[in-house]
């Protein structure tokens, strides 16, 4: 599972930790929550339904979780004596799954856990080695995670509660699944790496695998340098020139002034964004700095790139 705060590449992270899995002879698929795939636009592939799998490349897949179909599978999975296309289209269940506390949630969590399992519900199709979910925001992540004590809860005994208690189980376990943590050096978003770990511990026992550092830019300059750069920033022509050459001059100067406070800017910035990162080792984060991709908008180029930063770091 890949979360942290809105805005801070969560989808990039989860496609390059996907594309990075099939280069290395995993078959892979990547799961996101939402109505439309990102990622079928950044490979340039044609989007089929929420709910169907899209092969993205060699080895790696997406599918968008349409909570309602991924219901209605669920529910023709069940069996028994009513079909399950009558059951979901019962005013009664409609009712209930829409009222149940953590239920559309849970219809996530279990497709999710049904694409890790060898023997899936469509017969002919075949599990996945990875299964890496793009999840929503911090908040809304922990409450998929809830989902199936809180469902499991509910429905206490029945089909129903042992699909909840399995994908639980799977979410507890350590050997089968891991949380990764996205964030960018920044106070708020460092913040909800630390509250993800927090809820993790409560919830279930677990801890963050790792907090990748999006967007690191270089820490170009030494202190050395930067006086330097301050000096530069306030030297002024000894005596003024006339005509041209004093207008030539004046452009230089304000030409050094702008290159000085951009120095400036970028350093400052490059130095808030070490001690963010910093402030996550103090707590043993395992962190991964991943360097700020100047493409925009963000390519297929670039996404190899980080995939080849995690490749030597993870």
């Amino acid at each position: 599972m890949v979360t942290g705060k809105g805005g801070v590449g969560k989808t990039t992270i989860a496609a390059a930790l996907g594309l990075l899995a099939a280069r290395g002879g995993r078959r892979t698929i990547v799961v996101e929550v939402g109505d439309h795939s990102r990622l079928t636009d950044l490979f340039a592939v044609d989007a089929r339904q929420p709910g169907y799998e899209t092969r993205l490349t060699d080895g790696l897949s997406s599918i968008t979780i349409d909570p309602d179909r991924a219901l209605l599978e669920w529910v023709q999975e069940l069996g028994g004596r009513i079909p399950g296309r009558v059951l979901a289209s019962s005013g009664t269940f409609q009712y209930f799954a829409a009222a149940a506390p953590g239920a559309k949630e849970l219809f996530g969590m279990v497709k999710v856990w049904e694409l890790t399992q060898g023997q899936r519900w469509q017969r002919r199709a075949s599990g996945y080695d990875l299964v890496v979910l793009d999840a929503p925001a911090t908040g809304h992540a922990l409450g998929m995670l809830r989902s199936p004590q809180t469902f499991g809860a509910i429905a206490r005994v029945g089909p129903v509660a042992a699909q909840a208690h399995e994908v639980g189980r799977l979410l507890a376990d350590a050997e089968r699944s891991a949380y990764v943590a996205v964030a960018l050096a920044t106070e708020m978003a460092v913040t909800e790496a630390i509250e993800l770990q927090e809820g993790l511990r409560s919830q279930l026992g677990r801890d963050v695998a790792a907090v990748i550092a999006n967007g690191l830019l270089p820490r170009r300059f030494t202190a050395a340098e930067m006086r330097r750069i301050a000096a530069l920033d306030g030297s002024s022509p000894a005596r003024a020139p006339a005509g041209r050459k004093r207008e030539r001059v004046g452009s230089e100067v304000q030409l050094r002034h702008a290159a000085a406070h951009a120095a400036q800017a970028v350093h400052d910035r490059a130095r808030f964004q070490h001690n963010q990162v910093a402030r996550l080792r103090r707590r043993d984060f395992e962190v991964v700095g991943i360097p700020f991709q100047w493409s925009s908008p963000l390519d297929l180029g670039a996404l190899e790139t980080i995939a080849d930063h995690l490749a030597r770091r993870l």
